[in-house]
């Protein structure tokens, strides 16, 4: 038994283990005397090793002193092989599964990734263990960044959410991989951290995760529910236009508030999709934007406050049935923009704050990193792995849910470095200035991602200042969007429409000011969201007069509008 006696045991036994294949499965003997295995199933009473592919047995593994650790040996002349486990546990049920830790990380090759589809390798990925010609297990393979942290396990339903079973290993880069056999679609699970400071976090969902549940259990859960057959490829192969010279009326939404059922309770993607596409066809518009989808904790944050950049909520159905609602619109020539929320995001316990024990995704000095409007996290646009992880996300919207256009939410908070913060609140950047170049650099390299992969795609920054070329394009020194909410004709136009007819006369500028600056950007004309919460009222509410006359001056005032240069968009509620 001295054989087992080392460090990577004992750092197994207390759940701490960065190397669990350089102890745990079946190991070669130092002394070329044959091959060991070590087991560790700690609520266990007995051990079998079965065949890979049959319920021949192959060893009955002997218990160590420590409890739950089981050792096996084959004499010098045996070979490497696979093998299953039958177990039995102290209430005497008896399950069979396939040791993980048979499969090393070498057997399974991070695919071919860069910025754009880095999704595509981290989260919970569905894989396959080759073992022989005619037999291949499938499970999945988990991977999780976590460089700071001092060991790393999955949790799940399939390990009794025991951070003692499977810990996952790591070769240095950060990035902690183990394979688990016989997990499939809709498996919950989270990660174990344990920092370097030796004290086990709150369990955190995966922030690649295509699902997470919702309160109390934020469980992320695996997706491999691929069954729907996309529909729109007259849409999405459509020769490239001009956006620019092409009509847009946009329609602005939030599925949870749009049309509610009897009991007071939210359309599901599919309920909004048989009422959606016809009312957006008979009202002529052209594109609907959506309110954050992805997954959010509070639902009073309409989504504003994300903590799940991958996963559509799930408080309206599955990712399945949102790809047919997108689906839908497509079919019938509506495009499809999403308001994506890369400025901030909330401090709950199973997101990204403090994620391994360190500040990986957050800005570490407050006066960067905390958002004192939004009382939310800030990303370190200045790290790597976090301009990744954004840029990732946006085309993964694109690619894997065929979204047109991303309206990127509070450019302007991301831009400068005092954005709400008062004299000494705030760092400035190394030529002593209020704009933050990091987050500049990371918008520009986000922009030109999109155009570069997804020349039908288009984004729209929501930037409230006079920050110069937002919509012109990189090589011009911009920040390569494509269009700018013209948050200051919002303002004018409507503090001029609420006036009485009366006042009006000494407030024109308001209503033409905008002609003055209207083509230095590349403009969507909004009435958003903004201005019906917090008691603003709806559009007609904000008219003066009497019923008539309020009516009146909303269709004057939408005719002014459609009829103002750029494009359109209304908020629909």
């Amino acid at each position: 038994m001295d054989l087992i006696k080392n460090a990577l045991i004992n750092d197994v036994l207390n759940t701490r283990c960065s190397d669990p294949f350089g102890c745990l499965g079946l190991q070669s003997s130092p002394s070329k005397k044959g091959l060991s295995l070590l087991v560790w199933q700690p609520e266990a009473i007995s051990v079998r090793v079965l065949a890979i592919d049959s319920d021949q047995e192959l060893a009955k593994m002997s218990e160590t002193e420590d409890k739950g650790l089981f050792y096996a040996k084959w004499p010098k002349e045996s070979t490497r092989f696979h093998y299953r486990l039958e177990v039995t546990y102290k209430d005497k049920s008896t399950y069979t599964l396939v040791d993980p830790y048979q499969f090393p990380n070498t057997t399974f090759v991070d695919p071919d990734h860069h910025q754009a589809n880095l999704y595509k390798s981290q989260g919970a990925i569905r894989a396959n263990a080759k073992v022989n010609d005619q037999l291949a297990i499938q499970g999945t393979r988990f991977a999780v960044y976590a460089p700071a942290a001092r060991s790393v396990s999955v949790v799940g339903d399939f390990n009794a959410w025991d951070g003692r079973i499977h810990p996952m290993s790591s070769n240095g880069d950060g990035i902690w991989r183990l394979f688990i056999p016989d997990v499939n679609h809709g498996a919950r699970y989270k990660f174990e951290i344990r920092s370097n400071a030796g004290d086990i976090l709150p369990h955190r969902s995966d922030p690649y995760a295509q699902r997470i549940e919702q309160y109390p259990s934020f469980a992320s859960v695996t997706c491999f529910d691929d069954k729907h057959q996309w529909q729109d490829d007259a849409w999405v192969k459509r020769p490239i236009e001009d956006i620019y010279e092409q009509p847009m009326s946009i329609y602005e939404l939030h599925i949870g508030s749009w049309r509610r059922k009897s009991d007071n309770q939210p359309l599901t993607y599919l309920e909004i999709k048989d009422q959606l596409v016809p009312y957006m066809v008979e009202m002529g518009y052209t594109h609907v934007e959506l309110l954050p989808i992805t997954e959010y904790p509070f639902d009073g944050s309409w989504g504003y406050q994300p903590v799940g950049l991958y996963a559509v909520t799930s408080r309206f159905g599955t990712p399945e049935e949102f790809k047919a609602l997108v689906d839908a619109l497509h079919q019938a020539n509506i495009g499809v923009i999403m308001d994506w929320v890369p400025a901030h995001f909330p401090a709950d316990s199973h997101g990204l704050a403090n994620f391994d024990g360190s500040k990986q995704y957050e800005y570490p000095d407050p006066k960067k990193g905390w958002h004192p409007e939004w009382n939310s996290l800030i990303y370190d646009f200045g790290k790597e792995h976090v301009v990744n992880y954004l840029i990732s996300n946006a085309v993964y919207w694109l690619e894997e849910f065929h979204i047109d256009g991303l309206r990127v939410d509070a450019v302007a908070s991301m831009l400068y470095l005092d954005y709400s913060r008062e004299d000494g609140e705030w760092i400035p950047n190394k030529d002593g200035g209020n704009h933050n170049y990091e987050a500049i650099d990371f918008l520009r390299r986000l922009n030109e991602t999109v155009y570069l992969n997804h020349p039908r795609c288009f984004t729209v920054a929501e930037e409230s200042t006079a920050f110069p070329g937002v919509s012109k394009p990189t090589y011009m020194n911009g920040l390569g969007f494509g269009f700018k909410w013209n948050m200051g004709w919002m303002n004018d136009s409507l503090a001029y429409i609420k006036k009485d007819p009366i006042y009006r006369q000494h407030h024109q500028g308001e209503l033409s000011f905008s002609m003055v600056y209207a083509f230095d950007e590349q403009f969507v004309l909004p009435i958003s969201h903004d201005e019906v919460v917090h008691g603003k009222g709806s559009m007609i509410t904000k008219m003066p007069g009497d019923a008539w006359q309020k009516f009146a001056n909303l269709r004057a005032f939408s005719a002014y509008m459609y009829f103002h240069p750029q494009k359109a968009q209304l908020h629909g509620q």
